[in-house]
């Protein structure tokens, strides 16, 4: 018979299983290999550094044009807007 800190313990295993997983699904790196990485950036042409394409596997956009992205994503969420994933 288990007793409730079993019961908890085994509660608490599961929802950070869930939440690994979840995570894992919105990861857009997920399985990717620096194969997978862009030698070019999306946004703006140039070359992406191998450096960056080894240690963000699925890289599609150089480190500036990410930074910009990010800064635009924070400040649509900061007013209300929904941003696409």
């Amino acid at each position: 018979m288990t007793d409730l800190a079993d019961r908890a313990a085994e509660r608490e295993a599961e929802l950070i299983s869930d939440a690994l997983a979840e995570q894992h699904r919105h990861d857009p790196t997920a399985g990717k290999t620096p194969a997978d990485s862009a030698t070019h950036c999306a946004g703006c042409g140039q070359a992406i550094a191998e450096a960056r394409r080894q240690a963000v596997p699925g890289v599609l956009l150089c480190f500036d044009c990410q930074d910009e992205a990010s800064w635009l994503e924070a400040a649509a969420r900061r007013n209300g807007r929904r941003v696409a994933p």
